[in-house]
């Protein structure tokens, strides 16, 4: 007797896709604007900046564009600028994920059903 294979369950309805779409952009937004933020608060508090030089540094930062001029930058102003760095690269890889994890998901669950249906 041979076992029987498992209930796959069906792709989901185009609706249900796009409202998976719009969910992982709110999240990849939210994220991306919650570090614009920390940044901004950062570079205000750490290194003395005005608020609109503190977020013009902290996009360029986020973008990959590279920091503007920052000769008068104290020690704890270059230590937050540097982790801040860092801390975006992560940011812009789990945002990434988390924007495309409904299309690969959906990418991978077609492949699947295509495979269960040669048995």
């Amino acid at each position: 007797m041979s076992p029987t294979p498992p209930r796959l369950a069906p792709l989901a309805a185009s609706d249900v896709f796009i409202g998976r779409l719009w969910r992982s952009a709110a999240v990849s937004f939210a994220l991306l604007v919650g570090t614009l933020t920390l940044g901004t608060c950062g570079y205000h508090w750490i290194a003395g900046m005005a608020p609109i030089d503190a977020f013009h540094q902290s996009a360029l930062i986020m973008s990959g564009m590279g920091p503007i001029d920052e000769t008068g930058f104290s020690t704890a102003a270059k230590l937050f600028d540097s982790f801040y760095a860092l801390f975006c690269g992560m940011v812009l890889l789990v945002s990434t994920g988390v924007l495309f994890a409904p299309v690969l998901h959906r990418i991978l669950h077609r492949f699947h059903l295509q495979d269960a249906g040669d048995r």
